[in-house]
This record gives structure tokens, sequence and C-alpha cells, in this order.
């Protein structure tokens, strides 16, 4: 630890470094956001994105694996199977599996995404009307509302976190970055152009959480909604414009460098 600069323009200048080396096209190889990468259509790199986000919890290996199932089950064309399936349709689900997410979830996944893309214009619409304060977080409160709007399994409503009941919202932010942010190595996509990087949050988890503790940028042991909000406002002030290109130092010195 002694040779991690703690000033904040010598931390700024540490982590920029650490994003220069992270924010690049060989990250996507380890990495969830390589399902979305297999498409063109903005409304398959939505849906699949949205669908490997859900899913990001546990050993990346099992996740890239079983994001790539859900996309083969669903005939590599996301949105057209979620626009156009019947119910027999889902029956093809009855075996997967993705630690607690199952069956019972993705089928009233595609449900709800159908009803989003049919009655709200699309995901980008349903999040973007209720950003608001410089924030995403009642956004995504909001969105849990819209998805669980239909008839549903109780059991599938802890897939989606809600930021104002306290929780970081890992997942959720992690895709709002992967939609939203721009970057010019080709790793976020940035098609969302109605949502400004500035309001978005930095996915909090095990290994980011520790390392932002470690350099000082958040001093709360629980990595929940409060403990984002600090982070973000650390990381604001070393990017106002586009304070979560630092998730990539994080999670990369946490990781990759085990800080």
């Amino acid at each position: 630890m002694s040779n991690i600069p703690l000033e904040k323009s010598l931390l700024k200048e540490y982590l920029d470094e650490k994003v220069h080396l992270y924010n690049n096209p060989d990250f996507i190889t380890s990495d969830p956001i390589q399902v979305p990468h297999q498409y063109a259509l903005k409304e398959d790199i939505e849906i699949a994105g949205f669908l490997a986000a859900t899913i990001a919890w546990g050993n990346r290996k099992s996740i890239i694996t079983n994001a790539n199932k859900l996309m083969e089950l669903m005939g590599n064309s996301p949105y057209d199977f979620v626009m156009s399936h019947k119910g027999e349709d889902l029956e093809r689900f009855d075996s997967f599996v993705h630690r607690t997410f199952n069956s019972i979830d993705i089928s009233y996944f595609i449900k709800s995404l159908k009803n989003i893309y049919s009655n709200y214009i699309g995901l980008e619409n349903v999040i973007s009307m209720n950003v608001a304060n410089g924030s995403t977080q009642k956004a995504i409160s909001e969105f849990k509302k819209i998805f669980f709007e239909l008839e549903h399994p109780s059991r599938t409503t802890k897939h989606v976190s809600d930021p104002l009941k306290g929780s970081a919202a890992k997942r959720i932010n992690m895709f709002l970055r992967w939609m939203v942010r721009n970057d010019t190595a080709g790793v976020d996509f940035g098609i969302w152009k109605s949502i400004p990087t500035a309001h978005l949050s930095c996915p909090l988890d095990v290994h980011s959480g520790n390392v932002a503790r470690k350099l000082g940028l958040l001093n709360r042991k629980q990595n929940d909604a409060k403990a984002l909000n600090l982070l973000d406002t650390s990381l604001r002030e070393l990017d106002p414009i586009d304070p979560v290109k630092y998730d990539f130092a994080l999670f990369g010195l946490g990781v990759f460098e085990k800080l």
C-alpha cells in the first residue's frame, strides 16, 4: 500500500492510468459485456446486455456461459424472440438455471421485456424518463415498478434491485454503464444518448468496494446504497463528466492486481 498515491491529484493521475490500462478491447474477452457485443441491432444489444447483467454474479466464466446459453435459446435474435414468442416457446427455458435465476425468472423477464418494448418504446425510454437530480437511482426504482407491473412470481422481484430500498444495484448500474458510456476504446456501447454519463453510478461490488476503501474513496463498510452515494461523490470529484470510467480502474485493481 505504501506506493499508492493518495493525494487527490496524484490519485486521479494514478486511476486515470489504470482506466487506460483496462478500458480497452482486451477487457471484453473476459467480461460479460462480450455477450451484447455479438449484436449490431440496438434492441438486441439492450436485451442481451440486460439479461447478461442480470445474471452477472458468481464465477465470470459461468456468467458468460449461461448468458450465451440464453442467447442460443432465443435463437441468437433476442429482440425478435421477445417480440414474437408465444407461450409454448418459453418451455425451452425449463432446464435453465444460473444460481438462483431459473426458468421461472427468465420466462417472466421475456414477458416483461415484450411489454416494455410494446408499450413503453423500450428499455432506454423507461429508464431515461425518470432520471432526475443528476442521478439514475430514482429511475432504476421506477423502472422496477414498470418491469413488474404484469402479474409476476414474487420470487422474480429479487432479480431487479431497488436503490431506494438500500441496494447498491450493482448489476443494473453496470448495464447502464454499458449502454450510456461512450468510450473511444469500443468496450462500452454509448447507444443511449438520452442519459448523461455524469448521472451514472459506479457498479459497486466486493472488488470495487474494497479497492475504493483502500484508496480512501469510500469509508463505509457496507456495499449498499449509502456507500454507492459516497463513492459516486468521490468519483465525480475526480471526473464530473465521466465518473464511472473509474469502474475499470477499481475492478482491474481488485480482480487482476489483487489490490
